[in-house]
């Protein structure tokens, strides 16, 4: 599968820094801070009411998205590492904690997440395991059989290492 628009450069923010955006609960933007914007190459003009998917790396396997969203629906904050693509085709990868945001009366109005910049290790560990679940994804045909075939492949390997998603990705 060709991807578009990639440099192949990666693009690396400082150790004490956080890229932070909100989103409504269809994932619309709805706050980023200049981080954020720095990293991703946008504008706030360009990034408020566009879908956070925007900044999605073509790379990036569709069920990691899949099972953060599950679990932040429930209400429930998620850890993930994340490759995310910039406007001009740059990529950059962070460690994402994702919460729910409510208002006074305790209602899901949204979602907030802080992003650091992923340890190297970390990501020599999760690189190969997202490539593999990206291609078992692109293997098929239709979009939905390889999403359900990599969401098994990635819920075997949780399985496989005794625990769920979050704890898996805390302990690397």
């Amino acid at each position: 599968m060709k991807l578009p628009f990639l440099t192949g450069v990666e693009r690396r923010f400082g150790d004490d820094e956080f890229v932070v955006s909100k989103t409504d609960l269809k994932g619309r933007i709805t706050y980023g801070n200049d981080v954020f914007m720095r990293v991703a190459g946008y504008s706030e003009r360009e990034l408020i009411g566009k879908p956070h998917s925007i900044i999605r790396h073509p790379a990036m396997p569709r069920c990691v998205f899949k099972l953060m969203w599950d679990t932040i629906q429930k209400h429930s904050e998620a850890f993930f590492y994340l490759l995310n693509r910039a406007k001009n085709g740059d990529h950059y990868w962070v460690f994402a904690h994702v919460t729910p945001e409510y208002d006074g009366t305790r209602n899901l109005i949204g979602f907030h997440s802080s992003r650091r910049a992923a340890e190297k290790r970390a990501l020599s560990i999760i690189g190969p395991i997202y490539g593999t679940l990206f291609a078992e994804e692109d293997r098929h045909a239709n979009c939905k059989e390889g999403l359900e075939a990599s969401m098994e492949m990635l819920c075997g390997m949780i399985d496989k290492r005794g625990g769920d998603y979050a704890r898996f990705v805390l302990g690397l």
